[in-house]
């Protein structure tokens, strides 16, 4: 896997309002921090940040944070936070990895092809995960995971342990845990209603009319 090159300068103040300042200034506020490294405050340029992120890696890219010039700190980008509205990144935190120790990782599933259930019986897919949780080396991280569901019949369901074997990648998420399935629309049928007793009800409302009248020419009556 690539790696990319992220320059960060050193932040001196915190607290929401110098995080606004930096972000009208196209700087994102991050966090350095691993196993034996003191945690450093720094600020990315967000148009680089953009770019990186951005690579056929996407998320799971390998990033050279470098701090105001000094020696590269090999990363990835995690607990990445959005703007509820644009959906910018307003803060992410940079975790030092090693080339030889696994991490965990999301990768997204891409799911290819039409299944028979949907060309043949007029069926749906339903997705219910687009993304499976591994442990692999940094460099072994798939970009995404491919999957053919052009063989699904109505009521087949693709589970964790359907998706194919990845060299140097471990499955984390449970192995049971669905994925997509292919479903048949509800169909919704209404309700017949007996002639005889649509008939019996326009009686009773004939019948409740009369005794409305009925009742009226007893009032007039009393009256007079």
């Amino acid at each position: 896997m690539q790696q990319e090159t992220l320059r960060a300068l050193k932040r001196t103040g915190f607290g929401s309002r110098p995080a606004r300042r930096m972000r009208r200034d196209g700087q994102i506020p991050a966090v350095v921090y691993g196993k034996g490294l003191d945690t450093q405050q720094v600020a990315v340029q967000s148009r680089a940040l953009h770019a990186v992120l951005h690579t056929d890696a996407g998320m799971n890219a390998l990033i050279n944070v470098e701090i105001d010039g000094g020696s590269d700190i090999l990363t990835v980008a995690r607990e990445i936070q959005r703007d509820p509205v644009r959906g910018d990144i307003t803060h992410l935190d940079f975790i030092m990895v090693s080339l030889d120790v696994e991490i965990e990782a999301e990768v997204g599933i891409e799911y290819v092809g039409t299944p028979i259930g949907i060309k043949e019986e007029g069926g749906f897919v339903e997705t219910m995960e687009t993304s499976v949780t591994i442990m692999a080396l940094p460099a072994a991280i798939p970009s995404s995971i491919t999957f053919d569901i052009s063989e699904l019949g109505i009521g087949d369901i693709v589970k964790v342990s359907d998706l194919p074997e990845i060299e140097g990648v471990t499955y984390s998420t449970d192995e049971d845990r669905p994925l997509l399935t292919v479903l048949l629309p509800a169909i919704v049928e209404e309700e017949e209603v007996p002639e005889d007793l649509l008939e019996g009800e326009e009686g009773e409302e004939v019948e409740e009319g009369e005794e409305v009248e009925e009742d009226a020419a007893k009032a007039d009556t009393d009256k007079g």
